[in-house]
Formats: C-alpha cells, sequence, structure tokens
C-alpha cells in the first residue's frame, strides 16, 4: 500500500490578507474554484474554510482561525528561510532549531500567520 498525504485543510478570517500571505510568503499558487479557495504547492494542497463558506455536514465542529500547525519543507539552508521571512516582514518565533520531520531529522525555524496559526519551515539540507 502506497498512501500519500493529498490535502489538509485551514480556517482562515480573510480571503484577501490569506491569499497574500500564502502566495509571497509561502509560494503558493492561488486557485479560486468557484466560492472556495484552494492553495496549491507542487501536488500537496491546502483547502481553505473562510467567510462565506459552510463546511457542514463534513466538519461536525469547524476549525478555528488561528488554531492549525502547519509545516513546510524549506529547500536549502534554513537561513534562507529567516532571510525570505525577514524580508516579507514575518518574524521568527522559535528557531532555528532541530526538530524530526517526515524526512528524519532537520532544522527548523516557527513562525505564524495573520490569524495566529503555527507554521514551521523545515530544511533537510544540513543533513549529513
Amino acid at each position: 500500500m502506497n498512501i500519500k498525504l493529498d490535502h489538509s485543510v485551514l480556517h482562515v478570517s480573510d480571503w484577501r490578507v490569506y491569499n497574500t500571505f500564502y502566495r509571497e510568503v509561502l509560494g503558493a499558487e492561488v486557485i479560486l474554484r468557484g466560492a472556495g479557495h484552494f492553495y496549491r504547492f507542487g501536488q500537496q494542497q491546502l483547502n481553505l474554510h473562510g467567510p462565506g463558506l459552510n463546511p457542514a455536514p463534513l466538519s461536525r465542529v469547524p476549525i478555528q482561525p488561528g488554531n492549525s500547525d502547519l509545516c513546510f519543507v524549506w529547500e536549502g539552508p534554513i537561513e534562507g528561510a529567516v532571510q525570505h521571512l525577514e524580508a516579507c516582514g514575518v518574524a521568527v518565533e522559535l528557531g532555528p532549531v532541530t526538530r524530526f520531520g517526515a524526512q528524519g531529522e532537520g532544522t527548523s525555524i516557527y513562525f505564524r500567520d495573520p490569524d495566529g496559526s503555527l507554521l514551521e519551515f523545515i530544511s533537510y539540507a544540513e543533513r549529513a
């Protein structure tokens, strides 16, 4: 059996703010389809719940804005991610620190999105 994660869901409070943040800070391809918004990162995707959308009956208790925790792989040394966030005006909350991710040990930094959800960049570039 070969199972891969296809998508996750993020709840946002403001489409315009989030579309800008995820496009500029995380390099997402913003996809609009009907009333829905999606952020695509290669073959991975974030589906969004937000203003004007009702996720029921699939989500019994909707995720609230600011309650998510997502990790993204940063290709290259983590110092490049720190510089990128600084250039985007986004504060690093913690790191660089050693963490264990899907590809093993890496170096991570943590920051927040506009609603306060915790985001992480992990770099595996320093692995021996």
